[in-house]
Order: structure tokens, then C-alpha cells, then sequence
């Protein structure tokens, strides 16, 4: 096991897997296991690692492979087999698989380069890298079917609001709600899902945003980090591509790109609210809805999993949450939450 290994991953567990993914890779006969190295960081169990190709199979296979070692235990390897061949099947650009171990958890795939659309986007080249987005967005709604893919239901939305509560609440500010507060919430909650699941129900790939698209030169964009994919809410893609936690844009720009997207998905035949003023709200009480699960999450993250790095991500959708609920009657409750709560918030960054 090269060195790099040994002083990346200290923990018994991960350096057996990573033993046994070598010892699998090796049988493959396709990649150098000596060249092997860190290829991205995951906010799940997965690790990836990239390696060189041996030379005799460039050609086929390019320069480098991506191997996926996923915990069976953790993570559902077979429903990233599945939704890849829905997006691919799709035309969308994925990882090909080029070898597997499922039972095992190991995954080896096409590598689709390390630039991802974080990396790249600026205010000249963002207009054409987000169209590029919503032609790939597009093509994976229009292959939805239902029965494909586990629904996003009440209890779906509910389960993941509720992150909201447990671990930004309860956890990161140490507040426990009173009986009013809490019923302030519960309103709130329920009048997104009144919205959210009156929408037409699409494909979801459910992490559509700027660290799981890669910049291609062709076929632009690469897609990652697709496993979770459900059959859901038209509009929650794209408030995940537009109203990205990790970059924000002036509010008028994204106005246009939404309604770019809404015009080009009603030529194509979309079922998307007919009315561009009811399809924004309808964009924004989802986006919402993502983004009380984000801060959440991001605080489980740091708490539950010593990742601190997405605590500084805090502000800019704490930014979003507020000025959505601003802007709702029936939302404006979480905001007079949010004032009584504000002055309890800890410094972020930080495992406490």
C-alpha cells in the first residue's frame, strides 16, 4: 500500500477496504495500483481514487480510471448502477462503468476529468455553462417514468425539513422550541408541502449544483453523485442548480435563467406550471424546502461526522432562506423563528 494511502486513512476499517479495493483492481489488470491518489472529497461514506491506466489500454480507456469504494453497508451501490443507465440511457453524460465488484462495493469508472462547475464558473462564462446544465437537466426530466425511481412523497419532505430542527436547532443553536414556535414551524412546513406536492413529478437527481457538474469540452456536462436520484417535483433540480449553496448569484440573473429553463421545458412538452409568475413560486418554496434540509445537513455533517467544512456555507443559504420567506405571507412566520433564534447562533466553522 503506497504511502499516501497510509498517511490519508488512519482508521482500521478504511485501510482494510482500501486493501481489499486494491487487491480488486489488480485482478482487473487495467490500472497501475502504485499510481493511486485521493481523486475528490464526499459528504457520504464514498471514496474515490484515481489511477493510471496501464498503457496498453489507453486507447479504450483513456489515461485514468476513478474507482468508487462504497460501504455496502453504507451506501446503495446498486442504485448508482441504476440511475447511471437512466441518465445514460437519457443521453446525459455519466461515469461509464467499466468494471465492478458489487457485493463488495467497489466501483470502477470513466473519469470525466477534475475541473468541476465550482471551479469555473465566473460572471463572463456562467450564461452558456448553465444553459449547458439545463439541456442535461432537460433531457434527464424527459426520459422520467413512474416506477423507476422511489418517490419523493410527504413523508420524504417531511423526513428531510425536519434536518432542520434536529440539527440546526436543536444542535447547532441549543434551543429547544416552545409549543408557539413550534407550531409557527409546523405551518410553515406545511404550507411548502402543500406547494411542493402539488407539482408535476419528474426524474430528480436531487444534488444538481455546481460541485457534481463537471466542465467538459464535449458533451458538457459531466454528471456525478447521482445515487439518490427520486421521482419528484419538477422544480427541485433546478432550484438546486440555481439556487446553489456553495455560489450565489444576483437574484435578477437567476430570475432569467428561470425563466429560460421554463420556456425551453414548455417546447419540449414539460409539465411545467403553465403561469411564469405561479412556476417562480412554485421554483422558490422548493428551493426553500432544499434549503432547510441543507442547513441541517451541513450541521450534521460538522456535529455527527467532524466534516466542518460545510459550515461555512451556512450564511449564503441562511441568505436564501430568508429572503424566500420574505417574500410569502404564509412563509413570513419563519422569519420572525429565525429573529428570535438569531442571536443564539455560535460562530461556524467549527466541531463543537
Amino acid at each position: 500500500m503506497s504511502s499516501l494511502y497510509q498517511n490519508s486513512f488512519t482508521s482500521a476499517d478504511k485501510d482494510a477496504r482500501l486493501q481489499a479495493l486494491t487487491e480488486w483492481l489488480v485482478s482487473t489488470g487495467l490500472v497501475d495500483v502504485e499510481s493511486g491518489r485521493p481523486a475528490s472529497s464526499d459528504a457520504s461514506f464514498r471514496r474515490y481514487f484515481r489511477y493510471d491506466v496501464v498503457p496498453e489500454m489507453h486507447e479504450k480507456l483513456g489515461a485514468t480510471l476513478v474507482a468508487m469504494d462504497a460501504p455496502p453497508e453504507r451506501e446503495n451501490v446498486p442504485a448508482f448502477i441504476h440511475v447511471q443507465g437512466l441518465l445514460m440511457d437519457a443521453g446525459v453524460t455519466v461515469p461509464s462503468i467499466v468494471a465492478r465488484k458489487v457485493e463488495s462495493g467497489f466501483l470502477l469508472l470513466s473519469d470525466l476529468g477534475v475541473t468541476t462547475y465550482l471551479q469555473r464558473l465566473d460572471s463572463d462564462n456562467a450564461a452558456f455553462m448553465y444553459s449547458d446544465a439545463v439541456d442535461a437537466l432537460l433531457k434527464f426530466q424527459l426520459a422520467s417514468e413512474p416506477g423507476k425511481l422511489p418517490e419523493f412523497d410527504r413523508a420524504f419532505a417531511m423526513r428531510e425539513m425536519n434536518l432542520f430542527p434536529e440539527w440546526y436547532i436543536n444542535r447547532h443553536l441549543n434551543v429547544t422550541l416552545d409549543d408557539k414556535q413550534q407550531k409557527q414551524l409546523d405551518g410553515v412546513f406545511e404550507a411548502i408541502c402543500s406547494n411542493v406536492l402539488a407539482q408535476q413529478q419528474v426524474y430528480m437527481h436531487r444534488d444538481f449544483h455546481s460541485r457534481n457538474l463537471m466542465w467538459l469540452e464535449q458533451g458538457n456536462p459531466g454528471v456525478l453523485d447521482f445515487q439518490d436520484a427520486v421521482y419528484g417535483p419538477v422544480t427541485y433540480d433546478l432550484g438546486s442548480l440555481l439556487r446553489d449553496a456553495y455560489i450565489q448569484w444576483d437574484e435578477e440573473i437567476v430570475l432569467d435563467w428561470v425563466v429560460r429553463y421554463w420556456q425551453s421545458a414548455k417546447q419540449v412538452g414539460l409539465p411545467v406550471n403553465p403561469d411564469i409568475d405561479a412556476f417562480y413560486r412554485d421554483f422558490e418554496f422548493m428551493a426553500l424546502q432544499r434549503h432547510l434540509k441543507i442547513l441541517g445537513i451541513f450541521c450534521r455533517l460538522n456535529y455527527r461526522d467532524s466534516k466542518p467544512i460545510y459550515m461555512g456555507d451556512l450564511p449564503t443559504v441562511m441568505d436564501y432562506v430568508r429572503r424566500t420567506a420574505n417574500r410569502y405571507t404564509e412563509l413570513k412566520p419563519l422569519i420572525r423563528l429565525l429573529d428570535a433564534l438569531e442571536d443564539k447562533a455560535p460562530a461556524v466553522g467549527y466541531t463543537f
